[in-house]
């Protein structure tokens, strides 16, 4: 804007009242008590934005929830059945909780976030789901008796449960952005929430197959045993398949650009009728013959569960390696060694750094040489050494930490989604990196050096010895921090003032 068109702006705008100096002090000796106020300070959502009540608030409605639904199952299947289907119920959920958390190992996201996750699909999505089928199922058997449960299963369950299941992954995306950064997030939110739907479901069904048994004496020996053979062995995988299709969706629309709006929109719908789709065929397999739900499993869902698979773990890696790609940029700059991006991104690197630092620190308890895999030096382990070699393995733990969460930040910006408070984050970051190198840097780097890592143009490839080992961790190897801001020990303050971003963030 040119300086001309200033006045001609102001000429245009509407005059606002400017208060006179002189009555300023009127207004003082006219403002009556405070019994008499007609307008009072309103803080305006103050308790909703208070973490605790969010907290309070969240959990209180996943455990009525809760309580509401096995008082539904229970009824339904007695307090026998009831008893025996959650016993059964509960076996594949650790498996199925431990395989999703290894698929987010890399940028693991907060426990809190995917108990949520299982507590609304086995509490607040499972009731919605009984509820509503239920409803549903009555109201087509009004209209159409025969055809009832059959539509109910194939259409209505799927939309219902599907819609359910998704609520809770994009809850996350909204109120937990900062924690749900790709596709690897989105699956993991969604097979969570879908382990979570499925335990009540099993429960439900288990506890009537053993109803059925009890009533013919026949115990585990038919229908309970089959139940769990197909709904606990055969296909744990499949509501947490249907739900991953829509949690793809959103962690692809978490990953795109805000300008792309299109993407934003039709990745996460298109994801959900993927979910529904499959649902629905899944439930109607066994009305494609005797042999039809063995036709459908075989044909279709054991295949698509394994490209599935395949695509979240080439997601995953994709991730990791785009470590190597953004983190070069604070190499270069003097923050890290121009070896760790490239341990960083990879499991084995990162694994054996955490391990020689533990080994390092209760050995020696100091940043001294660390002999070659297999040489045991005569040295007797300093007192307390098992304290300080969890320390050293943890300080590195978090390292790679902050370092993942600063490669992804900057990716994060290069896509174009840029969050407002980048900078601050930036360096916070990279303040967590500082007070951690002097034990994580050489960790890092003589992994780099054992795992045959290292930057692209550099000489074949770091100093060895005679017999082909890597040197030992600690020993005198090129580690540039030149140009990087002067050290501080460890535990010290920033260089210079900032707001933290993590302390008192808003969902």
């Amino acid at each position: 804007m040119s300086d001309a068109s200033v006045p001609r702006q102001r000429r245009d705008q509407p005059s606002v009242p400017v208060l006179q100096e002189q009555r300023v002090g009127e207004i003082p000796a006219a403002v009556p008590g405070r019994g008499q106020w007609r307008y009072r300070p309103r803080r305006v959502g103050a308790l909703w934005r208070n973490r605790t009540f969010q907290v309070v608030a969240v959990f209180t409605l996943l455990a009525l929830c809760g309580v509401v639904i096995l008082a539904l199952v229970r009824d339904q299947t007695g307090t026998e059945g009831f008893l025996v289907g959650l016993g059964l119920a509960v076996l594949p959920v650790p498996v199925l909780m431990a395989a999703f958390r290894w698929l987010d190992r890399v940028d693991p996201g907060p426990w809190r976030n995917l108990l949520f996750a299982f507590g609304w699909g086995a509490c607040t999505a499972a009731l919605v789901a009984i509820l509503a089928n239920s409803f549903a199922t009555r109201w087509i058997a009004g209209a159409d008796p025969v055809n009832a449960d059959t539509l109910g299963a194939t259409v209505i369950a799927p939309v219902v449960e599907e819609s359910a299941k998704a609520a809770a992954v994009l809850l996350l995306l909204l109120f937990r952005r900062r924690e749900f950064t790709g596709v690897v997030h989105g699956t993991v939110a969604a097979g969570f929430t879908a382990t979570g739907f499925a335990f009540t479901e099993n429960i439900l069904y288990l506890g009537n197959a053993f109803g059925e048994d009890q009533q013919t004496d026949s115990g585990f020996a038919s229908v309970t045993v089959t139940t769990f053979l197909i709904r606990a062995v055969m296909t744990p995988f499949a509501h947490p398949l249907f739900t991953v299709l829509t949690g793809i969706g959103l962690g692809v629309a978490a990953a795109t650009a805000p300008g792309r709006r299109a993407r934003r929109i039709a990745a996460p719908l298109g994801g959900l009728l993927l979910a529904m789709g499959m649902h629905a065929l899944w439930n109607g397999s066994v009305s494609f013959g005797r042999y039809g739900f063995y036709i459908v499993y075989g044909t279709f869902m054991v295949p698509v569960f394994g490209v599935v698979t395949w695509l979240v773990i080439r997601a995953r890696r994709r991730e990791l390696r785009s470590l190597a790609v953004e983190l070069p940029a604070y190499a270069e700059a003097g923050w890290i060694s121009p070896a760790e991006p490239l341990a960083l991104a990879s499991m084995r690197a990162r694994a054996l750094a955490r391990n020689v630092a533990r080994r390092r620190y209760e050995t020696y308890g100091t940043a001294g040489a660390l002999p070659w895999p297999g040489h045991h030096p005569a040295h007797t382990a300093p007192a307390g050494a098992k304290e300080r070699g969890r320390a050293a393995a943890h300080a590195v733990a978090e390292y790679e930490a902050f370092a993942t969460s600063l490669g992804f930040l900057r990716r994060q910006a290069r896509r174009g989604a840029v969050p407002p408070d980048f900078a601050a984050r930036e360096r916070e970051l990279l303040h967590h990196l500082w007070q951690r190198r002097e034990i994580a840097g050489p960790a890092l780097a003589y992994a780099a050096r054992a795992t045959h890592r290292r930057p692209p143009g550099t000489p074949p490839p770091w100093p060895h010895h005679a017999h082909g080992t890597p040197q030992p961790y600690g020993s005198p190897v090129p580690h540039p921090y030149a140009g990087a801001p002067s050290p501080y020990p460890y535990g010290a303050a920033y260089p210079y003032a900032y707001s933290n971003p993590y302390t008192n963030r808003q969902p």
